[in-house]
C-alpha cells in the first residue's frame, strides 16, 4: 500500500482523484494491516513530511500519519522510537537539516499522538536534554519560537531543577541574540510574534517553578549591563519585562543598587538599554521598571549614572514621542527624566529645538488621544521653563505654540518639581560636563557655571562689554604682579581670545568671592559687583600710596611716571600703558574705577525756618533707584517762612517747597517732542523740569492708571525733593533745634558708566519675608541725566582733588525713604556746612543733560535673591557710538549751550543755553534704527546668542519672573563726533593688543583645547564603535548645589535596536 501511495501522489493525476485515493488509504487505517506494512507507512508518511516538494505531500503525510498512530498505536511506538528522535535532532533527515523548521513541527506533532503512551515518558526525558542544547546553540527567532510553542503545549519536555534554571538563563540569552533584519511590515509584524511567543514559554516556566525567576532576571542584567564591545544585547529582551511581577520591583531594584559588585559603568550601560525597550511594541510595564531603577539610583545618590544616562538617552526618549504606539510610555519615562535634572537646563535644553515641531504635528494629527496626550506635554513643558526661566530666546517660539492650550498654576508647578527632584540634591548632585565645541556664532566666550556662580558671570560679561572699561585694563601694564587687577585682566584676554565656547573662571571666582558669600549657594549680583569694584579701587590705591613712599624715600627710582603736579601714576605691577586714550584734566589722579564708574552725588538740606542749607558731597559708583510706594504721591505743599527770599517762587500745584531762584515745576504732560516747531520759550519752560518726563513710553499721569513705570522714572523718584517733618525732622544748629527742612539730591558729577540698581528686593514687617517686587520697568534706549555741575565740584575736576573716594552714606531718613539712599561704597564722607543765604546759587552753575545709551542689563529670574537665576544682555558701546538718535546729532558746536529736539517734520531744532534739569528719555524713534545687524548679545553662563534691544524691552512681559536688576548706561560725548575719533587714522577704541605674558596664556591654553578636541574626537569614534556610554573621569568634582543655575553642556542620544524606527508602526 505504501508502494501505491507514494506513486499516486508522485504521479501527474488530477488533484481531486488523488485526494479521493488518499481518502480510500486513511479509512483502510481502521482494518487490520501488519507490523511491516504500518512501519512502511510511517517511513512514508516521515518522507512526505520532512522531505514534501509541496503543502500537498506534507498534506497527505500528517494524514496518513494521524490515522494509522491513532489504530496501530504499538507499532507507532516502536517507529517513534528513542533512537529515531536522536537522529532527527542531531543529524537531520536526509537533505533536511537538524535545525529545520519542520524538524520541529514534525515531532511536536508525533508527540501529540504519542501523549497516552509509556514510551512517551522516554522520549520527555530526551528532549529534555536536547531542548536544553538546542537552546544553547543560539537558534534564530522562527526555530526558537516553534520550539517554544512545542514546549509550551507539553510542558514535560523542559529541563527540570537546575537544569530547568541552566534552560531559562540560556533562553534569555538566546532571545538577546534575535536580531531582526526585516524591513516589511508584515515580516516585522511576524517577529514580534516569535518573540511573543519565546516570552510566553519564559512566562509559563517562571509561573510553574517560581524558583527559575530570580536567575532569569540576574542573566537578564548580566546580558544588558555587558560591556563587551562585540556584543549588543536584542531589544526583543524588552518582551520579557511584561513578564515580571510588579509586587518584585522594590527587592529586585534594592538588590541592583546596593550590589558593591555592579560596577558604574554597567549600570550606566544596563540603565541605556532599559530606556532602549521603550521604542519595543506592546510592551507593558517598561516605564514602570524603567523609573523604578532611575529612582533607585537617586536613593543611593549614584547621580553619575542619572546624568550620563539622562544626557545620553533624553533625546531617543523624546524621539518615541513621534509614534502613538509607543508614546505614553514613553511620555512617562521623559517626565520623570526632566523633572528629576532640576539642578541644570543641560537635559531639558536638549530637546528644546524639537518641541515646537512635535506640538505642530500633534495638534495636526486627527487621532482621538492627541489632544489629551498634548495637554500632559504642555503641563511638562511649562514645568521645565518654570524651573529654567530665564532663557527667553529658546522659550518664545514653545509658548506661541502652546499659547492655547490650558496651562496648569503656579502652585500645581511648584508640587510638580518638589515630588519629583532628586533626594539629597542638595550635596550630591552631578553636573554635566561641558561639550567640546567651538564659539557659536556670535564669536562671544561664555562663562561656564561653578555651581551657582551666574551672579558672578552676569556681572563679569557686563564689564566685559563696557567697551572703555575693558579696553583700559587691557591696556594696563601688569607683567609680572600678582593683584587682584592681573586676573581680571587675565579673565578679560581669554574672554577675548580664547578658542573656547565656554571658559571656566575658577581662579578668579576664588579670588573674587566676597568673604561672607557661601561657596556654592546663590547672592545677589549687585553686592558682588559693588565688592569687586571696590576691591579694585582700593588696590590700585594702595600700590599708588605704596609707590608713592618709594617714591618719596628715593626720588631718583626709575619705573615711575608722574604728571606735572608730581602726582605718580606708575605703580608697583601697573605700569603706565604703552598707548592710552588721552585723559581729561584731572583724571590722572583718580583711579580706574573712579575714571570709568565714580560719580558725585550733592544732598542739600535747607532749613525752612531759617533757610540755612547743610550740604554735603559723596562719591558713587551706582545709584540704587527704590520703587514708589503704591498709594504715594507727592508730598503736601509746605510753605517757607516769611524769612525767604523774595525771588523765591512756590509752585501751587508741585505740592513741594520751592528754595531756590529755579523752581520745581510739577510732574506733568511732557510737550510732544517737535510739537512747538522749536519754539525758543516752549522749549525752555520744558527744560526747567525737576522731574523726568519718559518720552518714549507714557505720559505720567497715566502712570497711576496700570502701565508700568521707566528708568527715569525710579530715577527721578530718587532726586526728587523730600519734605523732613514730624517724627524725621531736621536739626538746624544755626536754629539749635528740630525744623521741617528739603532735603535734595542732584548728579554733580557724571560718571563714564552709570550703573543704576534697581531695588526689587523688599523686606515686608508684617510677614517678616524679603520679597520680590515684579514690576515691570520700560528701560529706555537713551538717558538725558542732568547733572547740577557746582564751582566747588568743577573745581576739584581741575585741581584733582583726591576726595572722591567711594563713601558709605548713614544719614537719618523715614522708614519710606531707607530705600533710597546710597548703597554702602567707601569709607569717608565728605560734608561741608553753607550757611549763607545765596551760597546755593553762586555754587550752582545750572543743570546740563549728559545723554547716556544702554549698554548692559543683568536680568534676574526668580522670586528672591537667595534663588533664581542671573543672565545678561550686552552691546559695545563705545564713548562716541554710531548710533545716536536723531535729536542728538547735533553740530558739536552747538552740544555745549544748547539741547537739540527732534521735531514732528524730522527737523532738528535746539532750545536754549539752558538744559534740562531732569532725566528723560529721549525722542520716539526705533532704537535699533541705524544699528548694526545682530548688535545686542545674551550672555547665559556658557551660553551666548544673539539678540535684539526689543527682546530686552519685553522679556519681563513674556516671563514675570524675570526683571531687570542692574543697567549699565554708557555716557556719550558728542563732541567727539559721531563716528569715533582717529587718531593718525586709528580708531582711539579699537582694541588694544594684548602683553606678551597674557598672549603667552592665552595660545597655551588654546593649544590644551585643541588636544582635547583631538582626544574627545577619537574617544567619540571608539564610543560610537562600541555603543558605549560616555563616563566622567575619576575623582571629578562634580557636585552641584541646589537651585536653577548649575552647569550647562551638552549630551548625546541615539543607540539601541538598529531597526526599531521601523518598528513603530
Amino acid at each position: 500500500m505504501d508502494k501505491i501511495l507514494e506513486a499516486l501522489i508522485g504521479s501527474s493525476h488530477p488533484l481531486h482523484v488523488k485526494r479521493a485515493i488518499v481518502k480510500k488509504v486513511v479509512e483502510a487505517a481502521e482494518k487490520a494491516v501488519n507490523e511491516e506494512q504500518c512501519q512502511a507507512l510511517y517511513q512514508l508518511t516521515a518522507r512526505l513530511i520532512l522531505l514534501g516538494e509541496d503543502s500537498f505531500q506534507r498534506q497527505v503525510g500528517y494524514q496518513v500519519l494521524e490515522a494509522y498512530a491513532r489504530f496501530h498505536r504499538a507499532e507507532f511506538e516502536q517507529f517513534f522510537s528513542r533512537d529515531f528522535i536522536l537522529s532527527l535532532l542531531q543529524n537531520g533527515y536526509g537533505h533536511v537539516d537538524r535545525k529545520d523548521l519542520i524538524i520541529i513541527d514534525y515531532i511536536h506533532s508525533c508527540l501529540r499522538l504519542l501523549i497516552s503512551c509509556p514510551s512517551v515518558l522516554e522520549i520527555f526525558s530526551i528532549l529534555r536534554v536536547e531542548v536544553l542544547r538546542i537552546v544553547c546553540e543560539r537558534p534564530e527567532p522562527q526555530l526558537c519560537a516553534r520550539l517554544g510553542t512545542m514546549l509550551s503545549d507539553f510542558m514535560q519536555c523542559i529541563p527540570k531543577d537546575k537544569s530547568g534554571v541552566l534552560f531559562c538563563q540560556q533562553l534569555v540569552r538566546t532571545i538577546g541574540y534575535f536580531h531582526c533584519s526585516a524591513s516589511q511590515e508584515n515580516e516585522l509584524r511576524e517577529y514580534v510574534s516569535q518573540v511573543t511567543k519565546v516570552s510566553t514559554l519564559l512566562q509559563n516556566i517562571w509561573k510553574a517553578e517560581p524558583p527559575t525567576l530570580l536567575p532569569s532576571l540576574q542573566e537578564v542584567f548580566a546580558i544588558i549591563s555587558s560591556t563587551d564591545p562585540s556584543f549588543e544585547p536584542s531589544i526583543a529582551l524588552a518582551s520579557l519585562v511584561q513578564h515580571i511581577p510588579l509586587q518584585m520591583i522594590t527587592v529586585l531594584i534594592r538588590s541592583l543598587t546596593t550590589d558593591q559588585n555592579v560596577k558604574d559603568a554597567s549600570m550606566t550601560r544596563a540603565l541605556c538599554r532599559m530606556i532602549d525597550w521603550l521604542s519595543w511594541p506592546l510592551a507593558q510595564h517598561v516605564e514602570t521598571w524603567v523609573i523604578a531603577l532611575l529612582k533607585g539610583l537617586a536613593a543611593v545618590k549614584k547621580f553619575t549614572i542619572l546624568i550620563d544616562v539622562t544626557l545620553l538617552k533624553i533625546e531617543l526618549v523624546f524621539n518615541r514621542l513621534w509614534y502613538p504606539i509607543v508614546r505614553q510610555g514613553a511620555l512617562t519615562v521623559l517626565s520623570h527624566m526632566l523633572l528629576s535634572f532640576q539642578h541644570s537646563p543641560e537635559a531639558f535644553h536638549l530637546v528644546v529645538p524639537h518641541i515646537v515641531h512635535l506640538v505642530q504635528s500633534l495638534k495636526g494629527d486627527g487621532l482621538p488621544n492627541s489632544k489629551a496626550f498634548l495637554v500632559q506635554f504642555t503641563e511638562l513643558i511649562l514645568c521645565m521653563m518654570y524651573q529654567f526661566s530665564g532663557f527667553p530666546d529658546l522659550y518664545e517660539s514653545i509658548l506661541e505654540a502652546i499659547k492655547e492650550l490650558p496651562k496648569p498654576s503656579e502652585e500645581k508647578i511648584k508640587l510638580i518639581l518638589n515630588q519629583s527632584a532628586w533626594t539629597s540634591q542638595s550635596n550630591s548632585l552631578a553636573s554635566g560636563l561641558l561639550r567640546l565645541t567651538g564659539k557659536s556664532e556670535t564669536g562671544k566666550t561664555g562663562l561656564i557655571n561653578l555651581g551657582n556662580t551666574c551672579y558672578m558671570n552676569s556681572i563679569i560679561q557686563t564689564l566685559f562689554m563696557a567697551t572703555d572699561f575693558r579696553q583700559s585694563v587691557l591696556s594696563l601694564n601688569l607683567n609680572g604682579s600678582y593683584t587682584f587687577m592681573k586676573r581680571l585682566q587675565l579673565l578679560f584676554a581669554f574672554l577675548a581670545h580664547t578658542q573656547r565656547a565656554a571658559y571656566a573662571p575658577r581662579n578668579f571666582f576664588e579670588a573674587s568671592r566676597p568673604p561672607w558669600f557661601t561657596p556654592g549657594t546663590q547672592q545677589d549680583c549687585s553686592e558682588y559687583l559693588r565688592f569687586l569694584l571696590d576691591r579694585l579701587d582700593e588696590e590700585e590705591k594702595t600700590i599708588r600710596a605704596f609707590k608713592l613712599e618709594k617714591t618719596n624715600s628715593n626720588p631718583g627710582a626709575d619705573g615711575s611716571c608722574s604728571d606735572t603736579n608730581g602726582v605718580v601714576q606708575d605703580v608697583p605691577g601697573m605700569d603706565c600703558p604703552s598707548a592710552e586714550p588721552p585723559a581729561e584734566k584731572g583724571d590722572k589722579e583718580k583711579t580706574l574705577i573712579e575714571r570709568m564708574f565714580g560719580g558725585k552725588l550733592s544732598t542739600s538740606i535747607r532749613c525752612m525756618e531759617c533757610n540755612s542749607i547743610s550740604q554735603k558731597l559723596e562719591p558713587f559708583t551706582d545709584l540704587l533707584l527704590a520703587f514708589r510706594p503704591l498709594g504715594k504721591t507727592q508730598q503736601p505743599e509746605v510753605s517757607c517762612s516769611p524769612s525767604a527770599p523774595e525771588n523765591e517762587h512756590s509752585s501751587g500745584s508741585s505740592g513741594r517747597t520751592s528754595w531756590s531762584d529755579k523752581p520745581i515745576i510739577p510732574v506733568q504732560a511732557a510737550e510732544p517732542v517737535g510739537g512747538n516747531n522749536g519754539s525758543t520759550a516752549s522749549v525752555s519752560s520744558a527744560l526747567q523740569k525737576q522731574l523726568v518726563t519718559n518720552y518714549n513710553t507714557f505720559e505720567p499721569e497715566k502712570q497711576d492708571g496700570g502701565l508700568p513705570p521707566s528708568v527715569p522714572d525710579l530715577i527721578n523718584y530718587f532726586l526728587e525733593p523730600e519734605i523732613l517733618d514730624e517724627d524725621n525732622k531736621y536739626y538746624c544748629e544755626k536754629c539749635a533745634s528740630l525744623q521741617s527742612a528739603v532735603k535734595t539730591m542732584n548728579v554733580v558729577d557724571d560718571p563714564e558708566y552709570l550703573i543704576l540698581t534697581l531695588l526689587r528686593f523688599s523686606y515686608d514687617a508684617k510677614s517678616h519675608v524679603r520679597r520680590k517686587i515684579l514690576d515691570n520697568v520700560a528701560i529706555p534706549h537713551y538717558l538725558q541725566l542732568p547733572i547740577h555741575r557746582t564751582a566747588k565740584s568743577t573745581a576739584s575736576s581741575v585741581s584733582g582733588s583726591s576726595s572722591s573716594s567711594l563713601l558709605k552714606v548713614d544719614s537719618p531718613e523715614s522708614e519710606e525713604n531707607l530705600a533710597k539712599k546710597l548703597k554702602p561704597s567707601g569709607k569717608q564722607i565728605e560734608e561741608e556746612e553753607v550757611e549763607v543765604e545765596d551760597e546755593v546759587e553762586e555754587m550752582t552753575m545750572g543743570a546740563q543733560s549728559v545723554t547716556y545709551v544702554l549698554s548692559s542689563v543683568v536680568m534676574h529670574s526668580g522670586m528672591s535673591s537667595e534663588s533664581g537665576h542671573y543672565y545678561s544682555y550686552g552691546r559695545n558701546v563705545t564713548s562716541s557710538h554710531s548710533c545716536l538718535p536723531p535729536s542728538l546729532c547735533c553740530q558739536a558746536g552747538e552740544i555745549q549751550d544748547s539741547t537739540c529736539h527732534l521735531n514732528s517734520n524730522g527737523t532738528v531744532s535746539s532750545s536754549s543755553a539752558t538744559a534740562s534739569s531732569t532725566c528723560s528719555s529721549v525722542a520716539k524713534q526705533d532704537p535699533d534704527v541705524g544699528q548694526p545687524a545682530r548688535d545686542w548679545f545674551l550672555f547665559n553662563d556658557s551660553r551666548v546668542t544673539f539678540t535684539s534691544f526689543q527682546s530686552v524691552q519685553n522679556v519681563t512681559s513674556s516671563f514675570p519672573k524675570d526683571t531687570a536688576y542692574v543697567l549699565f548706561y554708557k555716557k556719550q560725548d558728542l563732541r567727539k563726533g559721531v563716528n569715533g575719533s582717529t587718531v593718525n587714522g586709528v580708531k582711539v577704541n579699537a582694541e588694544p593688543l594684548l602683553q606678551k605674558e597674557l598672549m603667552d596664556a592665552i595660545t597655551k591654553d588654546n593649544k590644551l583645547y585643541l588636544q582635547e578636541q583631538e582626544l574627545n574626537a577619537r574617544t567619540r569614534a571608539l564610543q560610537a564603535a562600541s555603543t558605549s556610554c560616555s563616563f566622567r573621569p575619576n575623582g571629578f568634582d562634580d557636585n552641584d548645589p541646589p537651585g536653577s543655575c548649575g552647569p550647562t553642556g551638552g549630551g548625546g542620544g541615539g543607540g539601541g535596536f538598529n531597526t526599531i524606527s521601523r518598528l513603530v508602526f
